[in-house]
């Protein structure tokens, strides 16, 4: 599945040279993913009201160029389920035609309690879990 989200670079966003720093990409990344939650249909608090929650348990990422203030980006994300537990997602930052951060992102679905359980059926129905 694909999804786009966008970015407007703030001053806040920003070091002293207009540069973005470099762990708000994380930040950027992280909104996209709770958009696409929310496009599912799917509420949160009421999934861990259920005792499901998601936790990111590896993040893999190349810095390619800066973003700097002012811009406007686009997160790109792909996602689809790997093994039984495993939410995968590839994002990517872009300023127009231009690549600017590339992220893996390895989310699983645990019960409240910090144990590994089965992505939710809910989840699941949005892509195939034995992988791309």
């Amino acid at each position: 599945m694909s999804h786009t989200f966008p970015i407007r670079i703030f001053y806040e966003d920003t070091d002293m040279a207009g540069i973005v720093y470099y762990a708000n990409y994380l930040r950027y990344i992280e909104r996209a993913r709770s958009d696409i939650v929310e496009q599912m249909g799917l509420d949160q608090r009421t999934m861990r009201e259920e005792g499901i929650v998601f936790a990111i348990t590896r993040v893999e990422a190349d810095y390619i160029t800066p973003a700097r203030f002012g811009d406007r980006l686009e997160v790109r994300t792909t996602h689809y389920g790997k093994g039984a537990v495993r939410w995968m997602f590839d994002q990517e930052v872009w300023r127009e035609d231009t690549l600017l951060f590339r992220a893996v992102v390895t989310a699983v679905s645990m019960s409240t309690a910090g144990k590994p359980i089965r992505l939710p059926a809910k989840v699941r129905s949005h892509f195939d879990v034995t992988g791309q």
